[in-house]
């Protein structure tokens, strides 16, 4: 008889928790695979053009000569999670015709390398193997350097061990043996004994591996199996079954034998792709600016591969934004984005989509809901999105992996400049206002209405081709840095403000004071309102060495009566509404209630001045107002 060696187990406990993790961590075992209801691997549909929106939305276009299976089919298992209505796909081949695409989860065979003993076991069905496996032997009592064994189990060699009290003595034993397979339960037969409607599922792999010895089949449950000597050059990959969301192209080949190759394409609108536009502006100090443009680029979409990527300026508003596209198949939010230069394709994909472009420009209005991964775009700049005109700028032959970022240089040209000298004082709340103020909202309150401060900017003129955009700006003179801004959307034709730094050698000093009331000043309603009559003055003094353009804003809080200094008064009338695109409510405003009474009586004045102040000299603007109360 074959001698066998026995380790002998002076821990059972420790030895149980060895075999656990051998069953735990082995791979399920795996029946063999049904017939692939898709190609193991199939071709991507290669990204031809990108046309990426700053607020992380992209217009994908996916064309190509893509492998067909036997019915003349097209079969990806890629699908994107489009903006509802913006999924189109489309045949290019002009002997077939797309009549349906489908989307749906299907069962692949896909090849992967095996990892564990169970998964090489699995593998290589057929191929002679030596098998090392536990096994649990029935022995006598052991006593330390003397053996007593029971006379029907096999001999043992002499060994010096310890005393074990149980008989079960668990070893290793070592044999020939020919893998015949790892029994499992097809989809088809599980879906066969299942009750009606059941959800179909994947093959049920069993534990046992059936191995062929001199002795007949055997039935081996895989967590015994310790190691597996293969005699042959095993394989090294394991062919499983898994679901894949698929999407199939239908095509009719008119009467004709289907093509091994179709050129098909399709387009979508989808969240993924950001680009973060900056400026590097060189002013020269007598009037020049050279204004270069350069993108970042986040890619969290898809491989980009010598692509042509359109960067809108701008981002339109749609009415499906929030709600994805059903060929999804998942819960992904995107937000719709569809303008295009006419010269790209993908502006002809929507050609009677939402608005005309002409001239490489759109027009057109001025976030992401749950439901999807959430993927790091990069940051977005606010005010970006809002009363931007669009237009395009195209770069050729972008390579970015998804995950990659990359800096693209985009646009060079020069803008004239000149510089300005700017202060802007905004109206506080009035006095039935303050008194309902706590201690932090009278701190915020001192701080936004604290020592105001002129401040120095250059006002570009641009007459480029193409409009400035909202994005950071580096200003920089003669090589050194002067400050960091951010650039406001500029139109062609149109000048726009880019702050430097606080002219801290122009002082202001501003003094508001009553002058007088009128009681019962007027009746509305049956309730009589006090007129209060108010004045201001701005004193401005220019230390500096050279004459400074200044501009002077003021705005008040009632009605403007007069304004000093050829100046020019302007009253906004609640009514009238739209006054709000000259300024933006501040944050106290909301802090209050305001009484039904206000807004018959009361508006937003403004007075604004233009000089040029000598150095040394001083300059003092005048105003006066009334504001109604009740």
């Amino acid at each position: 008889m074959e001698k066998t060696h026995v380790r002998y187990a002076v821990a059972p406990s420790i030895l149980a928790a060895v075999l656990l993790g051998l069953v735990s961590g082995a791979a399920p075992a795996a029946a063999p695979a049904a017939p692939p209801a898709a190609p193991n691997a199939l071709e991507a549909m290669p990204i031809r053009e990108v046309t990426a929106f700053k607020d992380g939305h992209a217009f994908v276009l996916h064309e190509g000569a893509m492998p067909t299976d036997d019915a003349g089919r097209v079969v990806l298992d890629y699908l994107p999670a489009p903006v509802l209505g913006t999924f189109w796909p489309y045949a290019a081949d002009p002997k077939a015709k797309l009549t349906a695409v489908v989307a749906g989860r299907r069962r692949v065979s896909v090849e992967r390398t095996a990892l564990t003993v169970a998964a090489l076991v699995e593998g290589n069905v057929g191929a002679k193997v030596r098998i090392r496996e536990w096994s649990s032997l029935r022995m006598g009592r052991v006593v330390s350097g003397l053996e007593a064994v029971d006379p029907m189990a096999r001999p043992l060699p002499p060994r010096d061990v310890s005393v074990v009290s149980s008989e079960n003595v668990v070893g290793q034993i070592s044999y020939e043996a020919t893998i015949v397979g790892v029994p499992a339960r097809s989809g088809e037969e599980l879906a066969r004994t299942s009750p009606p409607g059941a959800e179909e599922r994947l093959p049920q792999k069993g534990n046992v591996v059936l191995l062929k010895t001199a002795e007949g089949v055997k039935a081996v449950p895989v967590e015994r199996i310790e190691s597996v000597t293969f005699v042959d050059e095993p394989k090294a990959g394991l062919a499983e079954e898994e679901f894949r969301n698929m999407l199939t192209l239908r095509l009719d080949w008119q009467g004709g034998k289907p093509a091994k190759q179709a050129k098909v394409g399709m387009v979508y609108l989808q969240r993924g792709i950001r680009w973060i536009p900056n400026y590097r502006i060189e002013i020269d100090g007598k009037g020049k600016a050279h204004v270069r443009l350069q993108a970042t680029v986040v890619n969290e979409l898809a491989d980009l591969a010598d692509v042509k990527v359109h960067l809108v300026v701008g981002v339109p508003t749609f009415a499906f934004q929030e709600s994805v596209d059903p060929m999804s198949l998942q819960q992904a939010v995107a937000q719709l984005s569809s303008h295009f230069r006419r010269d790209a394709q993908t502006a002809y994909a929507f050609s009677n989509a939402i608005m005309s472009q002409s001239g490489g420009a759109v027009r057109g209005p001025g976030e992401e809901g749950g439901g999807g991964p959430v993927v790091d775009l990069g940051p977005e700049i606010a005010g970006s999105a809002k009363s931007e005109d669009l237009f395009v700028f195209t770069v050729d032959h972008v390579t970015l992996k998804k995950g990659e970022r990359m800096v693209l240089p985009v646009a060079e040209y020069d803008l004239e400049y000149k510089d300005v000298f700017v202060l802007d004082l905004p109206f506080g709340p009035p006095p039935e206002a303050r008194a309902n103020l706590n201690s932090e909202q009278q701190i915020k309150l001192a701080r936004l209405m604290g020592a105001p401060k002129v401040m120095h900017a250059i006002r570009l003129v641009n007459k480029a081709e193409h409009p400035l955009t909202t994005a950071p700006a580096l200003i920089l003179r003669d090589g050194r840095l002067l400050a960091q801004g951010m650039t406001k959307y500029t139109a062609v034709g149109a000048t726009s403000d880019l702050e430097i730094t606080t002219a801290v050698d122009v002082s202001v000093e501003k003094v508001d004071r009553e002058v007088g009331r009128k009681p019962n000043a007027a009746n509305w309603h049956g309730n009589n309102f006090d007129e209060i009559d108010l004045a201001g003055e701005i004193h401005l003094t220019n230390r500096r060495g050279q004459a400074v353009d200044l501009e002077v804003t003021r705005y008040i809080l009632g009605v403007m009566d007069e304004v000093g200094q050829d100046g020019k008064l302007e009253q906004l009338s609640w009514s009238e509404g739209g006054w709000l695109a000259f300024i933006d409510l501040p944050e106290w405003w909301y802090w209050h209630n305001w009484p039904h009474w206000w807004y018959r009586f009361n508006g937003v004045g403004r007075a604004t001045w233009k000089v040029t102040l000598e150095p040394g000299k001083t300059i003092d603007l005048t105003y006066k107002w009334h504001y109604l109360w009740g």
